[in-house]
């Protein structure tokens, strides 16, 4: 029997997590995206992931993700909520287990940001992930 992908996003994040449990050094998530990279990116950007790697296989590519012991739990967000500019911490409230602890990852016209990120620029957008 072969598992049927429904939401990729929602597959890496898994694979993410259940490699951060075992202590694995790295994973790897397949099908890449350029959403899964986007996410990724900003997960490195906020140290929760050492590094990722592209990796062409030939269909549509693999990520090697680093990983460093730093993630406690991740998920996606469904449905992708949509979230106005000073409407975060309702969000925060919700998928995040203190204040000032972890981020939420926001989907916005300038890109995917985390929701700090979000808050600074002054923007809103749609809920993707969260990790802490």
């Amino acid at each position: 029997m072969i598992a049927m992908l429904l939401d990729p996003l929602a597959n890496a994040m898994s694979c993410i997590k259940n490699a951060e449990s075992t202590g694995k050094p790295s994973c790897v998530v397949k099908p890449a995206s350029k959403l899964i990279g986007a996410v990724l990116r900003v997960m490195e950007e906020a140290g929760y992931v050492r590094d990722f790697e592209f990796i062409d296989d030939g269909k549509s590519g693999i990520f090697l993700v680093g990983l460093n012991g730093r993630i406690n739990r991740c998920g996606v967000i469904k449905p992708r909520y949509p979230v106005k500019k000073d409407e975060f911490e309702k969000y925060e409230k919700r998928f995040l287990p203190a204040r000032g602890v972890g981020i939420l990852i926001v989907t916005t016209p300038q890109g995917v940001i985390s929701h700090h990120e979000s808050k600074k620029r002054g923007i809103g957008g749609s809920l993707l992930a969260y990790v802490y």
